[in-house]
């Protein structure tokens, strides 16, 4: 078959693309560091012509057309599953909305809970098979485009190629109208680590073992993992990640990681979606070592117990004496996401030998200079609780390891203390023994 002529056919101007778009239209974006634009901008023009259209993404590092052109939601109504930089001040603004999710199921929203108009999402341009590679952003987007009226790519010259796994392509028979683009993708620079968190990255290391299997969220803390992981003596280690980034080219560079004691896919370093700077696209870019998957086998917690010793590594805002974690609002304020940290805490228990990392430094400064414990005995009000305490592993600031797993409430009080900031302790006893959760033969 002769796909050339076929993608000629499709071939169109976003403005064109866009006028499928009617009243009340659910319509999807991509996401990560290959964000819809052409498309967006095109929609965004239509703002006086159409009512209640809804856009559905997944964190978009960047302003949003229709967001800028109607930032009081008169004609778009914009959400998003994980709050990116740029998406957390529109919500502070009441430009946009958090859809709550367990990203191993995001997809199967797609197949049981969603009816979408329209799905708009960037990708690489056609092989000779008639084939789009999605890029470094795979994770629920098969699933978005099956469950799609409309169907609209928009081929971007600069976009990755990237291997899988399963899902990372869309055949242009399963398409409806093709735009063409030229854009970089949104390049994130990585955190440098503070003092307090190198010290956190030592505690964690410590802990891993030859031959396990590594899971890093973003953020000083993975930043200072990989780079002490690369200086380390550890061997063998493997990648099972939803989130591909920076550190994980250095961790690979060194030698210290090779996937050949993975039980599942060993020498495959595999991902869900790519962030960071240039060298990490152009690490994952047609690499036979990296494998793409969609996020419901990444992120499936089964998925993750079959692999032995994994070690899941996440951050929080906070947590409280319960063991109860926040990562992702303080009060009210949505400040990111649930994303894969309860799927991974899941999976990493249920690993033989597999252990579950919640990492925060013990205090943080107020814009006032105030500084405040990040243990605390109670949330704000409204605060959400991204990682219930049944679930919570391991606690680990720069005061040392709490291992809460089995432990009672006095114990968990007891070794989340003993971890705070030493100024707050008293405190925080005090408030433990209000909540008759403190022993009096506690030290």
């Amino acid at each position: 078959m002769n796909f050339t002529e076929e993608y000629r056919s499709k071939l169109t101007t976003p403005e064109e693309a866009v006028q499928i778009v009617k009243d009340g239209d659910w319509v999807e974006y991509g996401s990560f560091a290959g964000p819809t634009i052409a498309l967006d901008r095109a929609l965004a023009n239509r703002k006086n012509e159409l009512k209640d259209v809804k856009v559905r993404t997944d964190y978009d590092p960047l302003l949003p057309a229709v967001v800028e052109v109607d930032p009081k939601g008169e004609t778009f109504t914009y959400q998003s599953f994980h709050f990116s930089a740029v998406e957390r001040k529109l919500a502070a603004e009441g430009s946009c909305y958090y859809i709550p999710m367990l990203y191993h199921e995001l997809p199967a929203y797609y197949h049981k809970e969603y009816k979408s108009n329209v799905a708009m999402l960037p990708v690489a341009p056609m092989d000779k098979d008639g084939n789009f590679n999605m890029g470094p952003q795979v994770s629920h987007h098969r699933a978005m485009i099956e469950n799609a009226d409309y169907v609209i790519l928009e081929v971007n010259d600069l976009m990755p190629r990237c291997y899988g796994g399963y899902n990372e392509t869309v055949h242009i028979s399963e398409v409806d109208a093709i735009v063409e683009a030229n854009n970089p993708l949104a390049v994130i620079p990585p955190s440098k680590a503070s003092d307090k968190e190198m010290k956190i990255a030592e505690y964690v290391v410590k802990e891993i073992c030859d031959g396990a299997t590594i899971q890093l969220g973003i953020g000083g803390i993975p930043n200072a993992i990989g780079s002490l992981i690369s200086k380390s003596d550890l061997k063998d280690l493997g990648i099972h990640t939803e989130m591909f980034t920076d550190s994980m080219v250095e961790m690979i560079a060194s030698g210290r990681v090779t996937g050949r004691r993975k039980n599942l896919n060993p020498g495959k370093h595999v991902f869900s979606f790519a962030t960071g700077m240039k060298e990490c696209y152009e690490f994952v870019t047609e690499n036979t070592s990296c494998a793409a998957f969609s996020v419901d086998y990444t992120n499936d917690p089964f998925v993750i117990a079959a692999h032995d010793n994994f070690m899941a590594i996440n951050g929080a805002l906070e947590v409280d004496l319960y063991g109860q974690v926040a990562s992702e609002s303080i009060g009210p304020r949505q400040i990111s996401g649930t994303g894969g940290q309860l799927d991974f805490l899941l999976g990493s228990y249920r690993s033989k030998g597999g252990k579950g990392f919640i990492c925060l430094t013990s205090t943080f400064t107020k814009k006032d200079g105030t500084q405040v414990s990040r243990i605390t005995p109670a949330f704000a009000k409204h605060t959400i609780v991204t990682t219930p305490r049944t679930v919570t592993n391991y606690v680990v600031t720069e005061y040392g390891v709490a291992q809460l797993k089995g432990r009672s409430t006095w114990e968990r009080a007891e070794a989340l203390i003993n971890i705070a900031h030493p100024d707050f302790r008293e405190d925080l006893i005090k408030e433990a023994e209000a909540l008759k959760i403190w022993r009096r033969s506690n030290q």
